[in-house]
């Protein structure tokens, strides 16, 4: 993909993300892999105010800045460039501090899958415990996952998912959401009921549920 329709895109994606209230004011942050660079979030802008030119150029394989005259990359810039370092098949990680999500983060660790659609796009969701923000501890504790998951939650900050391409980890980003939503509003009620492993598998044979996952990976 050009660079220029890459950045088209973090765009429509990061304003979907604010649309969504999945981060207020200038928290969250998210990147798109492009060859060998990655485009990621400048540092201090709301993800709405970011426009086309602003997003930061990094090199993948040596984290060094490329071009962003007065601008930095986001402080969880070595959580992107860990990520796509180590897994090699991830090209845009999205960033975010939703509700639910860090509510139930609060409360549990292991987000059971519920309804097809959580089964079909995120799977099982990892769980990374509180670790400072910005850090290379954080970094580090998402890298050792990263190849395991494409969704995790991190306790007491937010959420982290990845994709094929920018759609791809947004949607995974809505379904988590969701899902903790849906999880805290039947834990109020009563006993949360996980969908058992034949009917995980049966979601994931569906002839349906794969030409949906083909068209979220498409660019």
């Amino acid at each position: 993909m050009e660079n220029e329709l890459v950045r088209q895109e973090l765009c429509k994606y990061a304003r979907k993300i604010v649309a969504k209230g999945m981060v207020v004011g200038p928290g969250g942050n998210i990147s798109a892999r492009d060859g060998d660079t990655m485009l990621v979030s400048p540092s201090g802008f709301a993800l709405e105010e970011i426009e086309p030119e602003q997003w930061v150029a990094v090199s993948i394989q040596d984290g060094s800045v490329q071009a962003a005259p007065g601008l930095r990359p986001s402080s969880e810039v070595l959580m992107h460039l860990y990520g796509y370092q180590t897994n090699p098949a991830i090209g845009a990680m999205v960033h975010t501090h939703p509700a639910y999500s860090i509510a139930f983060g609060l409360v549990a660790e292991e987000l059971p899958i519920m309804f097809p659609d959580q089964a079909a796009l995120t799977g099982v969701t990892g769980f990374i415990p509180y670790v400072i923000p910005t850090t290379e501890l954080l970094a580090n504790a998402v890298k050792e996952k990263i190849t395991a998951y494409t969704t995790l939650l991190l306790g007491n900050h937010g959420l982290v998912t990845v994709g094929r391409n920018l759609r791809e980890a947004y949607y995974r980003t809505e379904v988590v959401e969701e899902s903790a939503r849906i999880y805290l509003i039947a834990k109020a009620a009563g006993t949360p009921k996980a969908l058992t492993e034949q009917e995980l598998q049966d979601i994931r044979n569906l002839e349906t549920e794969a030409y949906r996952i083909k068209l979220l990976q498409q660019q």
